[in-house]
């Protein structure tokens, strides 16, 4: 009898056609979900008979709770080598196998800057206005030559992010805890004083910080008090970074001149969430990773890992 991989959050369709499954069809039988589960309920419901999950990302928590309803449940493949939300301790003592594959760092780069410039210039109300027959040009566009970029973090994608900055002829500073002057000056860049000057004094700010006890609430309502009312904020990195109440009320009162945001605290979006219609807002669902080839390396190698795991000898193990 063949095992049972379920792919959960396979929200295009694509999981099952965008990477060769033939490696392993004749052993699993593979069912893709385009469904978000919306409690941990329906999620054990719906794995019930599965011995293999392969999960997207940090959408779908996996605690402790989980490995105890799930007794069939052998391999867990989750895309990116890094996951904060599998209870790793508690997959081993269910006999739960977790695995990762690689993720780049490009497409939410990418994204960062189609945020950014669609903000500056108006992008998603300029081109409504004119699709719906409304006014021609109804806004003025901020400029990006020579304007500050402050970069809350400096690492593979921000130091990426700051390149494109450059190329821009933007000021770009950067600023973290660990952040030092020699590592900004070798990406080109100045590091802040800290980051309340950064807040202060840059033009659009953009976050590239991994999530951690640190960093959780890092931007909320005095931060960004200290930004000015023409400076903009954006955020691909993780939603707890920058509490989400205190962006919406800065939004709806004006304090400053907008936001993008790609991540959010409870992801999908519920159909009323206030950031659906909040104000000065340029938001999209989490796409920060969200690629062709994104999509084809995290499902070709969660075939790789089934095939190994298959195979007795389980490759790019998460939670040793």
């Amino acid at each position: 009898m063949r095992l049972r991989c379920a792919v959960l959050d396979d929200f295009q369709g694509v999981a099952t056609t965008i990477a060769d499954w033939s490696p392993v069809a004749d052993r699993v039988e593979v069912v893709a979900f385009r469904e978000h589960p919306a409690s941990v309920a329906e999620l054990v419901a719906v794995l019930a008979d599965f011995d293999i999950v392969v999960t997207l990302r940090e959408r779908i928590a996996f605690p402790a709770e989980v490995f105890e309803r799930l007794p069939r449940l052998r391999l867990l493949v989750a895309s990116g080598m890094r996951n904060s939300v599998i209870d790793h301790a508690a997959a081993r003592a269910h006999g739960v196998t977790v695995c990762g594959t690689a993720s780049s760092s490009t497409p939410p780069v990418e994204l960062t800057w189609a945020l950014l410039l669609g903000l500056a210039r108006g992008l998603v109300e300029e081109s409504t206005a004119l699709r719906s027959g409304g006014p021609w040009q109804s806004t003025v566009g901020a400029d990006l030559a020579g304007r500050r970029l402050g970069l809350l973090g400096l690492g593979k994608i921000g130091a990426r992010v700051a390149r494109v900055g450059l190329a821009f002829d933007m000021d770009v500073v950067a600023w973290s805890r660990n952040l030092t002057g020699e590592r900004a000056a070798e990406v080109g860049v100045r590091r802040a004083g800290s980051k309340e000057e950064l807040l202060r004094e840059s033009d659009f700010v953009s976050v590239h910080l991994a999530l951690g006890a640190r960093t959780r609430g890092l931007v909320g309502a005095p931060e960004l008090a200290l930004m000015r009312p023409d400076a903009y904020l954006v955020n691909t990195s993780r939603a707890a970074i920058v509490d989400q109440e205190a962006l919406l009320a800065a939004l709806a009162a004006g304090r400053i001149a907008g936001a993008a945001v790609d991540v959010f605290d409870q992801e999908p979006l519920p159909p009323g969430h206030p950031i659906r219609t909040a104000p000065r807002l340029l938001a999209t669902p989490h796409l920060g990773y969200v690629s062709r080839d994104n999509y084809r390396r995290y499902y070709g190698e969660a075939v790789e890992d089934i095939a190994a795991f298959l195979a007795g000898a389980p490759v790019r193990v998460l939670g040793d």
